[in-house]
């Protein structure tokens, strides 16, 4: 009986797999929304590493573009913006593997639920629910025509943690676009695409870490004890820190690669420990 050593090209090749030395996501094209900034350009920046071609969006175009001819500039809180990006997509790349919707946000002023106006509480659905309802309707249709692709919706650990000074109606969007999410996942699923929800907690981003650097200014502290503030009024992150956006990123990489295949109506949670309950 002969006996032959296992080389690397042996590996099992099952469906959308590809070589064994060949970066995970080759071939691959994926949209990430907010992806000049924060998480967003950490998921663009580590899909890009794995060899997907990634196009971008954002409000405004930066001044350190690289790819200029991987960026759309556009408000995704309208109609008509999305409708731009949509057609950008379609005609740049032909189609879509990869949906990361990362865009999201608060501008509500503080005060609590009084200070929340009509046009307050329809900026924040604009922006976290009906922002990604809008690009999913017209982008879905390129994954269901070729039976395969995976949508990550960008929660926050706020839809099950509101606070109520300025950000309730961005935590209420945040929760609809969860339920969102699993009702879609259960009517795609069958047809090849996977969706599946991603809830942040603290993340130190730039912005993030701009505020921290203010809250030291005005409490006359240092970095570290106004960041361990910050975290308390938070009601605390058992980990002892925030989550870094490349530690996001590479949850969303694995969610959306061939080992993931049989992860979709999930949410994951990464939060460091802050939510206190199972």
């Amino acid at each position: 009986m002969e006996h032959h050593a296992f080389r690397p090209t042996d590996r099992l090749q099952g469906p959308g797999m590809h070589d064994a030395f060949a970066p995970e996501l080759t071939r691959k094209r994926a949209l990430v929304t907010g992806g000049t900034r924060g998480i967003g350009a950490a998921i663009v920046h580590r899909l890009r590493d794995v060899g997907a071609t990634v196009v971008t969006t954002a409000r405004s175009t930066p001044q350190d573009l690289a790819q200029p001819e991987r960026f759309v500039a556009a408000d995704l809180s309208t109609a008509v913006g999305t409708e731009q990006v949509v057609r950008t997509v379609r005609e740049r790349l032909g189609g879509l593997d990869i949906l990361v919707h990362n865009v999201g946000g608060s501008s509500a002023p503080g005060g609590g639920f009084a200070a929340l106006t009509d046009d307050a509480w329809q900026d924040a659905l604009n922006t976290n629910l009906l922002a990604a309802v809008r690009l999913d309707r017209g982008l879905l249709p390129l994954m269901l025509a070729q039976g395969a692709g995976v949508i990550i919706h960008i929660s926050s650990i706020q839809r099950r943690l509101p606070l109520f000074e300025a950000t309730l109606a961005y935590a209420a969007a945040k929760a609809a676009l969860s339920t969102y999410s699993k009702g879609l996942s259960n009517e795609v699923g069958p047809k090849g695409v996977r969706v599946v929800s991603v809830a942040p907690g603290f993340t130190e981003t730039t912005a993030a870490s701009a505020l921290i650097d203010r809250l030291a200014a005005t409490t006359d502290t240092d970095r570290q004890t106004a960041r361990a503030q910050l975290m308390q009024s938070l009601g605390g992150i058992p980990l002892g820190r925030p989550a870094w956006p490349t530690e996001v990123a590479e949850l969303v990489a694995f969610l959306v690669s061939d080992r993931a295949a049989s992860i979709t109506g999930s949410e994951y949670v990464i939060d460091g420990g802050t939510i206190p309950t199972i």
